[in-house]
């Protein structure tokens, strides 16, 4: 895409401006310049719907609201707070980082030492520079990424290295130095809401006289991306045992690879001799392209494996539950 001139510059900054300020969400996090509190959103934010992590981040600044708390917090409360957010070695470096901020004395305030906090990466370093700080660094996220794609009528794949520095140019040329941290948010919030991957609302958008996409009558057919595998289904029994007020559940060893930590029912295979008594419940969950299918049991059990622990009915919520066992317990409270 050629050089845009200063007066086509300022018209799409101007525009992108007027646009947000009208039509912005009103989402907790854009009440502040903590740095802190916007690292703790973006993190949240990374692979995670506005919706499901609006009731989250209240709550988790509540728990742990500045580094000096997040540093000192046990593994278990930390894996509790975050608990149903999924992705959760996102916590785990949220900490290790906090230990980096104290180290350092403070909040580090230039780019290269934002991204040089476990967890972060190029997107999210640009954004909390840009709007705790006023940084002039592009953020180019997935919605960022579709704009652009739109507006340059980019061809190639957007997944692709090359395709994604030549956006970062444009995403570069078109930031406003002056406001960078609004102009970022404004990009991203069209992105979200206007933009959208299917069917874009093109007749709402501020930048729809400058779109080629939009001129070429391709807006439905960019940006072109790497096809994804289709999806993969999987079907697991859980088993609720209860004995006087508690629940058998085992734990995810530390170096496991997948919810660390985290506390569990059991399956038929990890207990043989339990006796199944009836069918509770039946429900999905997917993670990424995997969908699974949870059958839930009520069984009993003499004598638990040594790896197996009960816990107290009335103290579940202290525990890192997983999200699977978390939904299978909660038909036991219906019933």
């Amino acid at each position: 895409m050629e050089a845009l001139s200063i007066a086509s510059l300022r018209s799409i900054r101007r525009r992108i401006f007027s646009w947000y300020r009208k039509n912005k969400r009103d989402l907790p996090w854009r009440q502040t310049r903590d740095p802190y509190r916007i690292w703790i959103s973006e993190v949240m934010l990374q692979q995670t719907r506005v919706t499901a992590v609006i009731p989250y981040y209240q709550r988790f600044l509540d728990r742990f609201p500045d580094v000096d708390a997040l540093r000192s917090a046990r593994d278990h409360d930390l894996l509790a707070a975050w608990a149903g957010l999924g992705y959760y070695s996102r916590a785990r470096n949220l900490q290790k980082a906090a230990n980096q901020i104290g180290e350092l004395g403070g909040f580090p305030r230039d780019y290269p030492s934002i991204r040089a906090l476990s967890g972060v990466g190029d997107y999210t370093a640009a954004a909390i520079a840009s709007i705790a700080f006023d940084l002039p660094h592009a953020v180019l996220d997935g919605n960022v990424v579709r704009v652009l794609s739109r507006f340059t009528a980019e061809n190639g794949n957007v997944d692709s290295t090359v395709v994604r520095t030549e956006l970062r140019a444009v995403a570069d040329s078109l930031i406003d130095p002056q406001r960078p941290g609004e102009f970022n948010q404004g990009l991203m919030e069209l992105g979200a809401t206007v933009c959208l991957p299917k069917q874009p609302q093109c007749l709402l958008c501020p930048l729809a006289c400058d779109c080629r996409a939009l001129q070429s009558g391709r807006q439905n057919e960019l940006p072109v991306k790497s096809t994804r595998p289709g999806p993969i289904d999987v079907e697991i029994q859980l088993l609720v045992i209860e004995r006087a007020g508690t629940i058998l559940a085992w734990k995810r060893p530390v170096e496991s690879r997948r919810l660390a930590g985290f506390w569990e029912l059991p399956e038929p295979a990890q207990v043989p001799r339990a006796r199944v008594e009836s069918r509770i419940a039946k429900f999905r969950h997917t993670i990424v392209n995997t969908n699974y299918s949870y059958h839930v049991f009520r069984a009993s059990l003499v004598r638990a494996p040594a790896q197996f622990q009960w816990l107290s009915k009335d103290k579940l919520h202290e525990f890192p539950l997983s999200t699977a066992a978390k939904k299978a317990l909660a038909y036991i409270e219906m019933r």
